[in-house]
C-alpha cells in the first residue's frame, strides 16, 4: 500500500495536466521515496522511466535507447541504439502517447551526468530548440542533493531558468509515517517514529507482527539486517573522510550541540568542524537551531546556535549502535538493548516528542484551529527574569497582533499539574501588552486540579497523547 505523499503527487498530477512542457527536478535524501512516489504517479498513464546505471557512459547511452526505442518510434525499425546523446533526447518527442502528454522519467539523473558531464547541456540546447513546444513532461530525478544544486540548477549551469519546477522531497510527516504502523499503541508508535522517523524504506522494515523491542533487535541491531549497515552505507555513498564524520555525528548525537562543545568533544579543528558541518547541513544530516526569539543577524553568527541531527533514525544510530558497535559485532544483540537501550529509550524520544508536538501545532495552525494563525514556531532560549538560564520546548508567535503561544512537553510516566504550568509560566515574561496562551502536551494526561483549572481558564490548553496521535481536523 503506497503511504502519503499527497502533496507531491498533486503537484506532479498538475504539471502533467498543464498546456505546456515541464521539465521537473525532483530532488532529496536516499532513501525519502522518491522513486517510489514517482511510481505511484505514473499508474495508468504511458510513460518512460528509466534509472540510471552506475556505468560507462556507452553502457548508458545503450540501455537508455533500448527505454525509447521499445516505444515504437520509427527509428526503432532500424536501430538498435542512438548513436549520440542529441539523438537520444530528440527521440522523446516522437513516442507514440496519442493525445496524452509524453512523459519520460530519468531516475538517479547524477549517474548518467558522472559518465558524460556535457548531459546538462544537451538536454538544455534541445530544450530551447524544440522540447519546450513539446506535448512533454520530463522529471529528471536524483538523490546527490549538492550535485544537484551545485551543477544543475545554481546560476550559470545549464538547466539554470529551464526548469519548469523543481521539488526537494523531505521525509514523511509523523501523521503519514505511523500509517507504516497501524497495530502498535500510541506510545510504541511515537517511540517507533523516534527511532526511524519518516523514511518509508526504514519504515517498511519493522514487521507489525513484532514487539517494538523484537523489531530493535532484528531489524537494526543484528549484523547482516539492513538498517545495521545503513548509515555507513549513506556516509560512503556521499561523503569522503567518513571517520572524521562518524566522530562528528556521534559528538552532536550524544547532546554536544554547540560548536565549541563539538570542538571538545572531539578535539577536531574549530574551522575544519565548521566546514564538516556545512556538509552535513548540506545533506540534511543535521542543522544549525536557533532560538525563536534571535534575529537574522544574529543567525549569521557562527558561533550561535545549536547543532542538532535532523533524521530520527541517525539520532538512534549513532546514540545506541555505534556506540556498542563491538559489542553487537559479537553478537550481543539482546544484551545491547536490554542494558543499553531500554533503559534510556524513554529519555530519548522525549527529545523527538517535542518535535512530533510542533508537528501537531503546524496542523492546527493550517486549519486555523488555534487561538490566533502564527507567523513563526520553534524553541526559545534565553533568560527568566531572575537571570537564570532556561528553555521552552515550543513558542509561536504573532508579532502584528501580539499573540504567544509558550508550550511544554512532557514524556514521562507522570500526569502534568498545576505546577508544571506555573514553572512554564515563570520562564518567559514578555514586554509590552501581549496574551499568552499555555499548551501543555503530556504522554501520561494531566492532574484532575490541572483539568479543572484549564475549564476556568481561556488561554489554558491540554493535549493528552490520544489526542495528540489521533488529531482530527
Amino acid at each position: 500500500m503506497f503511504i502519503g505523499r499527497d502533496d507531491e503527487l498533486h503537484f506532479f498530477e498538475e504539471r502533467y495536466k498543464s498546456k505546456k512542457a515541464e521539465l521537473i527536478v525532483l530532488y532529496g535524501r536516499r532513501r525519502v521515496g522518491k522513486t517510489e512516489t514517482l511510481r505511484e504517479f505514473c499508474k495508468n498513464k504511458p510513460h518512460v522511466f528509466y534509472s540510471c546505471l552506475e556505468c560507462s557512459d556507452r553502457q548508458q547511452l545503450e540501455s537508455f535507447s533500448g527505454k525509447i526505442l521499445k516505444t515504437g518510434i520509427q527509428a526503432s525499425n532500424y536501430i538498435t541504439s542512438f548513436s549520440d546523446w542529441e539523438t537520444a533526447f530528440r527521440s522523446m518527442a516522437e513516442i507514440p502517447h496519442g493525445n496524452n502528454k509524453k512523459l519520460i522519467i530519468i531516475d538517479e539523473f547524477p549517474y548518467m551526468c558522472k559518465g558524460n558531464s556535457s548531459i546538462p547541456s544537451i538536454i538544455q540546447n534541445l530544450w530551447d530548440e524544440s522540447l519546450k513546444n513539446e506535448n512533454i513532461m520530463i522529471i529528471l530525478c536524483g538523490s546527490a542533493m549538492s550535485f544537484i544544486e551545485k551543477e544543475l540548477l545554481a546560476e550559470k549551469n545549464p538547466l539554470y531558468g529551464r526548469a519548469t519546477g523543481i521539488y526537494k522531497m523531505k521525509e514523511l510527516s509523523f501523521y503519514d509515517a505511523i500509517q507504516f504502523t497501524p497495530d502498535y499503541n500510541d506510545i510504541d508508535k511515537i517511540i517507533i517514529y523516534a527511532v526511524l522517523g519518516g523514511i518509508p524504506h526504514y519504515l517498511n522494515q519493522f514487521d507489525n507482527s513484532l514487539s517494538l523491542a523484537e523489531n530493535i533487535k532484528r531489524n537494526i541491531l543484528t549484523k547482516g539486517c539492513i538498517l545495521y549497515s545503513e548509515i555507513e552505507f549513506l556516509l560512503r555513498q556521499e561523503l569522503r573522510e567518513t571517520a572524521i564524520y562518524n566522530t562528528i555525528i556521534e559528538s552532536v548525537a550524544l547532546g554536544n550541540t554547540k560548536l565549541n562543545d563539538i570542538y571538545t568533544k572531539t578535539q577536531i579543528e574549530k574551522a575544519k568542524i565548521s566546514v564538516y558541518l556545512n556538509n552535513l547541513n548540506e545533506l540534511e544530516i543535521t542543522e544549525r537551531e536557533f532560538s525563536i526569539s534571535d534575529n537574522l543577524k544574529q543567525t549569521t553568527n557562527t558561533q550561535r546556535g545549536l547543532y542538532k541531527l535532523t533524521d530520527n533514525f541517525f539520532r538512534f544510530w549513532y546514540r545506541f549502535v555505534f556506540a556498542n558497535y563491538s559489542e553487537l559485532e559479537n553478537g550481543d544483540v539482546s544484551g545491547v538493548y536490554e542494558h543499553m537501550i531500554q533503559p534510556y529509550l524513554n529519555d530519548y524520544t522525549s527529545y523527538i516528542f517535542e518535535d512530533i508536538c510542533k508537528e501537531y501545532m503546524r496542523e492546527l495552525n493550517k486549519n486555523n484551529r488555534l487561538p490566533f494563525r502564527y507567523s513563526k514556531i520553534g524553541r526559545w532560549w534565553g533568560k527568566t527574569t531572575k537571570k537564570t538560564e532556561t528553555e521552552i520546548d515550543i513558542m509561536a508567535v504573532n508579532n502584528t497582533s501580539k499573540n504567544y503561544i509558550i508550550g511544554e512537553c512532557k514524556f514521562k510516566n507522570k500526569q502534568m499539574g498545576i505546577s508544571d504550568l506555573d514553572d512554564l509560566r515563570a520562564k518567559y515574561t514578555p514586554s509590552g501588552d501581549v496574551t499568552i496562551y499555555y499548551y501543555l502536551f503530556s504522554k501520561t494526561g494531566f492532574t484532575k486540579e490541572l483539568l479543572e483549572l484549564r475549564e476556568s481558564n481561556f488561554n489554558i490548553f491540554t493535549v493528552s497523547l490520544v489526542d495528540l496521535v489521533h488529531l482530527t481536523l
